[in-house]
C-alpha cells in the first residue's frame, strides 16, 4: 500500500467511520432512553407505542432501512437525504431499538423498595427517575451498551453500499488500485479492532465512574 493511497483514501475513510459511529451512537442513545423509559410508563398506550417501535425496528434490516430512507423516502415524501445522514438515521433508529430494551431491563431491575421510597418522599415521577432510578440503572446499562456500540461500529461498514467513503469503501478502492487484497483487508481488520478496543476501554472507564458515583467498588484487570 503506497503512502499516497493511505493519505488520500484510508485515513479520510477512518475519519468518516468515526463520524458515522459518533453520530449514530448519539441518536441511538437518545432513542434508547426515550423509548426505554416509555416502556416503563404507567400508561398502557405509551408502553404499547414504545413496544411497537421496538419490535418494528428490531425486526427490520438496518441495511434495507438505509436503502428505504435513501431511495424510497424522497419519492414518497419529497425529503432527500444525503447518503451519510440516511446511514446515520438508519443505524441510530435500529440500534436505538436494541438499546431501549437495555434501558427497560435496567430500570426494571431497580428494587421496588427504591421506587416506594421515592413515592414516600413525595418525589415527582421525574425526580424518582433522575434521583433514584437512573443512578442505579445506568451502571447496569453500560456493559450491554458497550457491546451495542462495538456492533454499531462494525455496522457502519454497510454505508459503503451507498457510496459513503468509510474505511471499508476506502479498502475496496485500494484493492482495486493495487490488487493486493491480503494486505489492505488485513490492515482494515486491524483498524476496526483498534477503534473497537479504544471504545471498549472508554466504556469500561465510564462504567467504573458510574459505579463509583453510587458507591460500588470495581475491580481492575482483564479485558472486558
Amino acid at each position: 500500500m503506497t503512502a499516497g493511497l493511505w493519505t488520500h483514501w484510508v485515513l479520510p475513510g477512518i475519519w468518516v467511520t468515526l463520524q458515522l459511529t459518533f453520530y449514530s451512537a448519539a441518536l441511538a442513545t437518545a432513542v434508547a432512553f426515550a423509548v426505554g423509559t416509555a416502556r416503563t410508563h404507567r400508561s398502557r398506550l405509551v408502553r404499547f407505542a414504545a413496544g411497537f417501535y421496538t419490535e418494528v425496528f428490531r425486526g427490520t434490516s438496518a441495511l434495507v432501512l438505509m436503502f428505504w430512507l435513501f431511495f424510497v423516502m424522497p419519492g414518497l415524501f419529497g425529503w432527500a437525504l444525503v447518503p451519510m445522514w440516511a446511514a446515520v438515521l438508519a443505524l441510530g433508529l435500529s440500534y436505538g431499538a436494541y438499546g431501549a430494551e437495555v434501558v427497560r431491563g435496567a430500570l426494571n431491575s431497580v428494587a421496588p423498595a427504591q421506587r416506594e421510597a421515592g413515592i414516600a418522599l413525595n418525589f415527582t415521577p421525574w425526580q424518582r427517575m433522575r434521583l433514584i432510578l437512573l443512578p442505579q440503572a445506568v451502571p447496569e446499562m453500560i456493559p450491554p451498551f458497550s457491546n451495542l456500540l462495538i456492533e454499531l461500529l462494525k455496522g457502519t461498514a454497510l454505508v459503503s453500499l451507498l457510496g459513503v467513503a468509510d474505511v471499508s469503501f476506502a479498502a475496496y478502492l485500494v484493492r482495486l488500485a493495487t490488487q493486493d487484497s491480503a494486505r489492505i483487508y488485513s490492515v482494515t481488520l486491524v483498524i476496526y479492532f483498534v477503534i473497537a478496543f479504544v471504545l471498549a476501554r472508554g466504556m469500561r472507564a465510564l462504567e467504573r465512574r458510574a459505579k463509583a458515583g453510587i458507591g460500588i467498588a470495581t475491580t481492575s484487570g482483564g479485558v472486558r
